[in-house]
């Protein structure tokens, strides 16, 4: 029998300096339990094959798969939370601001930016989940407000793509404010008859649903996505009475009117386009 199948010596001869860890990331699994390998994955628009799962991404994601050749131009990239209200409760709101920067390498949980989608402008501004959980700040208020002004002074249409669980308890009042100022800045975009996109995505709660991400001039979401207000318990628990099967999904919204379609994510770009050229009676792009 040759050396391949029998051990020379015995017990492992490897240092432990030497040996190797597997690579992580390399396979994921779904919800379902469906096992895919993670470039099988982003191939698939971060679409599990098997069961049609999205997978939930943010906006580097989300840009290379609307922007043309994944080039864009960022707006206010260094735009950073302060912490006026010196906030603390299991930890400083300062030292959750440090850690979630340095373990997603995002400056705050939205970034805006302006480039081609199907060699049209299109402003899109995109919240990050990572980022202590998508919530709204000031300064994810602020860039949102200042996307807008660059899709009102560009006269070029604007998507947003929501990802969040809601205000940001850490800056009290001053989050609830952005739900009045992005609402605002959305108002004079209508003025100026630009159009606006809501995407929903996986998933999109509280203060969000409760301003910008229900005013689109078109409301979108992707499939299965959870989408409302108030979490299922605090509803039912208000209002005495049993939810219906598959309540605030996207699927249960479209339904019942609150969103105008629901797009799979490989057909994403093509139907953000669509909509945007037949919102502004243009010839339609293939």
């Amino acid at each position: 029998m040759t050396a391949w199948f029998k051990r020379k010596e015995k017990g492992i001869q490897t240092a432990t300096e030497e040996k190797k860890d597997t690579p992580k990331g390399l396979w994921y699994k779904s919800p379902t339990g469906k096992i895919v390998e993670s470039e099988d994955l982003a191939k698939n628009f971060y679409v599990s094959p098997e069961d049609d799962y999205h997978v939930r991404i943010g906006s580097k994601e989300y840009f290379e798969i609307l922007f043309d050749d994944n080039k864009f131009q960022e707006l206010d990239e260094k735009l950073n939370s302060k912490d006026p209200l010196k906030f603390e409760d299991t930890k400083k709101y300062s030292d959750r601001l440090k850690a979630a920067k340095a373990k997603t390498g995002l400056n705050d949980a939205v970034r805006s930016a302006i480039g081609k989608s199907m060699g049209k402008d299109l402003v899109i501004a995109c919240m990050d989940f990572s980022f202590i959980g998508g919530s709204m700040g000031s300064v994810v208020g602020e860039k949102i407000a200042r996307a807008i002004d660059v899709s009102k002074k560009k006269k070029v249409p604007f998507l947003m793509i929501s990802k969040s669980g809601g205000a940001r308890m850490m800056e009290a009042a001053l989050s609830l404010m952005q739900l009045a100022k992005t609402s605002a800045k959305l108002a004079q975009l209508a003025e100026a008859k630009i159009p606006y996109i809501s995407l929903c995505t996986d998933p999109t709660t509280g203060g969000t649903t409760a301003s910008y991400a229900m005013l689109g001039d078109i409301n979108i979401s992707e499939p299965g996505a959870l989408i409302g207000f108030a979490g299922p318990r605090i509803v039912k628990d208000t209002t005495g009475k049993d939810l219906p099967d598959g309540f605030q999904t996207s699927e249960f919204l479209k339904e019942n009117g609150f969103l105008d379609f629901i797009s799979h994510r490989r057909d994403l770009k093509s139907k953000v386009n669509l909509y945007i050229d037949l919102i502004t009676n243009q010839p339609v792009r293939s």
